[in-house]
């Protein structure tokens, strides 16, 4: 149950409280080898079949490379005082180490330039997970040599543009980098090692320990110079005295496995007593002066949360609905959902009380550090309406609770600096390829458009007063949310969840569900097969002329679409419609049939014809072509693209 502030309380935050929003390099800036970049791991892990849902790459993502001075607009126009965006390795160091590309920086320089020109402070990651491909290939995170050009790249960096950046980053998230890359292999590079893992593990600790004592000794003394951890509360229920102290060394383990393991040698200089064995590097690896480097005192701590873990006593070798095995080793115990706790399209836990009581252990641990919330948000089912607008309701909830817990937890005596929106834009999500949406603002990928998002509004709203408004005693129900139908949720998203419906005027009174639906998943088996069931919800007979009695082939468009080229053709089916029909509400038709390429994004050239007393009719769109849904065939261009 989410703790409230008193009804029309709004929260403030402490003067100077720092607003912006992250993005990361490989995520936005496509452009994979332009002007001298060289490959990062996760150019060759996208490439690689099978390891990105759908075959995506980051190779355009959202075109950033080239369009930072309208990405820098939309975050002047939202009154964002910030900027958390990262520095590609392989584009200073093609090769990880050696030769300068002096291109590269001089992208960083005018970004940073277009950054101040608006007046938003910069803060800059110099490793967001696309290590060079060359490092890699000699080791990788897993051979002490990355540690060491990672401060020569940091010294180079920080000497090149350290006069136009406030806040430096070290590295985002390592405990992803050794143990979804290293450990499990979900994230480049792919590896499934644990002593790589755990020798990831010191070398990036080493790396930051390396990197910051480089900075400071190249950048301005006002600069400040912090690492970024991704934080997990585990938080534990209520046990009889018999499995509580099970429930305490599983609290234990678990701390240590999802925090304990950067934490602490950062504050301490030790790696965490309870943590297992296999993800402890041996101590071999360790020389002398490692721990004191690493522990060397930080400006600031970044903070990302996203969800917290909930322990239970139970089987982990039988778990049951909710419930998940804890992590290895532990026994008498489960890590379960809440009943009645919401979930995001990533299947996270929405748990604001997790980022309260986070920012409160924090306060005890560390009580002079200030601390920047450097990413949190949420994955919605997010699409544009034929009003060309986007109601991500989910997002604003989300961004609302976790708000009003970060003001909470300032007013109780956190150390809060500032927070970081995730994300400024919809990108290239790491293994989901394109499929979650994260931004505050909307990235149509065909066309490169952005369009904010009713959460940037409220957001935006909330970073000029410097204060959160109450929380409302009843939320928006997303049957109210426009233009969708409600569905049953299934698996890691189970639950009553919407998805978008298209509609257009002409149709008055019919509407084409679009979206997550049964329709897309059956892509899974066959991706260049999509069809769509039409079905009148009304007993309008504003449709009740007869549809074509023969199907059509267009042909393959000749022109181009976005940065590729179509190659697509598109078949209309064929349907009898009788005003009988009509008025009893029963017809529905196989409409559409794409067979895409993987890359091209549009079809065009098509239409429908309607062959009854001779005429003919065309339907369109009143929208622009997008990747959700189905625009009706016309003249002009006709889209359905797979849903990533």
């Amino acid at each position: 149950m989410t703790k409230r502030t008193s009804s029309g309380e709004p929260l403030t935050f402490p003067a100077g409280f720092t607003w912006g929003a992250a993005t990361a390099a490989y995520q936005i800036e496509g452009a994979p080898d332009a002007d001298g970049k060289g490959p990062s791991i996760w150019d060759t892990f996208s490439h690689t079949p099978g390891k990105v849902r759908g075959g995506d790459t980051g190779d355009i993502a959202c075109d950033s490379y080239r369009r930072y001075r309208e990405d820098a607009d939309l975050i002047s126009s939202l009154g964002l005082a910030a900027y958390r965006f990262s520095i590609s390795w392989p584009r200073v160091f093609p090769d990880g180490a050696g030769k300068v590309n002096q291109a590269g920086l001089d992208h960083y320089r005018a970004l940073l330039d277009a950054l101040g020109e608006r007046g938003i402070a910069a803060a800059a990651t110099l490793f967001h997970w696309d290590l060079p491909q060359g490092l890699q290939d000699r080791g990788g995170w897993a051979a002490r040599e990355t540690a060491l050009r990672f401060a020569d790249y940091a010294g180079v960096v920080g000497e090149a543009l350290g006069d136009r950046v406030t806040r430096w980053i070290t590295i985002n998230e390592p405990l992803v980098v050794s143990h979804n890359g290293y450990r499990i292999g979900v994230h480049a590079p792919g590896l499934c090692d644990d002593v790589a893992a755990a020798a990831a593990t010191h070398h990036l600790l080493l790396g930051h320990g390396l990197a910051a004592a480089a900075l400071r000794t190249v950048i301005p003394p006002s600069a400040e110079v912090g690492i970024t951890l991704n934080l997990t509360p585990v938080l534990v229920a209520p046990a009889a005295d018999g499995a509580a102290t099970a429930l305490e060394q599983a609290r234990l383990i678990t701390d240590a496995t999802a925090n304990g393991i950067f934490l602490e040698p950062l504050l301490a200089g030790r790696y965490p007593a309870h943590a297992p064995a296999h993800i402890l590097p041996p101590a071999e690896l360790i020389a002398a002066g490692d721990m004191e480097m690493i522990a060397a005192p930080l400006d600031f701590l970044g903070v990302n949360y996203y969800q917290p873990v909930h322990l239970r006593p139970g089987d982990p070798d039988h778990p049951g609905r909710d419930e998940e095995p804890p992590q290895p080793g532990i026994r008498g115990v489960v890590a379960y959902r809440p009943e009645g706790m919401e979930l995001t399209a990533m299947g996270w836990l929405i748990d604001p009380d997790g980022l309260y009581e986070l920012l409160a252990r924090l306060a005890k641990d560390a009580p002079d550090l200030p601390l920047f919330i450097t990413e949190n948000g949420c994955a919605a089912e997010d699409y544009v309406t034929p009003e060309g607008v986007v109601y991500d309701i989910e997002r604003i909830k989300y961004l609302h609770l976790h708000l009003d817990a970060m003001a909470r937890a300032a007013r109780d005596g956190a150390n809060l600096s500032g927070y970081f929106v995730w994300s400024l834009l919809d990108n290239f999500e790491w293994a989901y390829g394109y499929q979650k949406r994260f931004g505050i603002v909307f990235v149509d990928f065909d066309t490169q458009r952005r369009i904010p998002k009713a959460s940037s509004a409220f957001y935006a709203g909330v970073a000029r007063a410097n204060a959160v408004p109450p929380l409302p005693r009843e939320w928006p129900a997303l049957r109210d949310k426009p233009n969708t139908v409600r569905y049953k949720g299934t698996g890691p998203t189970r639950g009553w969840r919407v998805r978008p419906v298209r509609r257009d005027p002409r149709l008055a009174g019919w509407s084409v569900p679009t979206g997550k639906c049964r329709a897309n998943r059956r892509k899974f088996r066959d991706p260049g097969v999509l069809f769509r069931q039409w079905r009148p919800r009304t007993r309008s007979s504003a449709l009740a002329t007869s549809a074509a009695s023969s199907a059509l082939r267009a042909p393959p468009c000749a022109g181009r679409s976005g940065a590729w080229g179509c190659g697509a053709s598109l078949l209309a089916g064929s349907a009898s419609l009788t005003s009988r029909q009509s008025r009893h509400s029963t017809w529905s038709s196989r409409l559409t049939r794409c067979a895409l390429s993987q890359r091209p994004q549009c079809a065009r050239s098509a239409s429908a014809v309607e062959t009854q007393a001779g005429q003919m009719s065309t339907w369109r769109s009143p929208t622009t072509p997008r990747r959700h849904g189905l625009l009706f065939p016309a003249s002009g261009s006709v889209c359905r693209v797979p849903h990533r």
